[in-house]
């Protein structure tokens, strides 16, 4: 299983949950590949940012070693599952798909709601980080 978490810039969301699914992946010994991705790339090659990285450091998670990569054409056969974590970056996603194999494989990470971007509030790192841990366990359960 490939599972690829993508938001705009990939510096909060996506990696958070990119680490909080890898360690969970990780905890209960499934053999799966976890990454993340932003829509734009304005960030690529960067750490997390440091309130992303402060929030999972918190509840033991290590995020610090991520680096920011922008979505390419690429991810769609690499991965076996794209989740959005906005509608935004899901139209983004749609629109970018070519074939409906493509289009099958994204859809957002919260079914039918969004992941608030915490970049301009610093208090949502938390609410975030512990929407993101309930959903990752609810991934695992759903997906294996």
């Amino acid at each position: 299983m490939k599972i690829l978490m993508v938001c705009l810039g990939n510096i909060c969301r996506s990696p958070l949950a990119h680490g909080v699914l890898q360690q969970l992946v990780h905890r209960k010994g499934l053999d799966w590949t976890v990454d993340s991705a932003g829509i734009g790339g304005w960030h690529v090659g960067n750490p997390p940012d440091h309130r992303a990285i402060a929030i999972a450091r918190r509840y033991g998670v290590d995020i610090s070693e991520q680096r920011a990569q922008q979505f390419s054409d690429s991810h769609f056969d690499a991965f076996d599952h794209i989740l959005a974590m906005d509608r935004r970056n899901l139209r983004s996603l749609m629109t970018q798909a070519k074939t409906a194999d493509h289009r099958a494989r994204v859809q957002l990470f919260l079914d039918d709601s969004e992941v608030p971007d915490p970049y301009y509030d610093n208090d949502l790192f938390e609410p975030v980080y512990r929407l993101v841990l309930q959903r990752c366990n609810e991934l695992i359960d759903i997906l294996k």
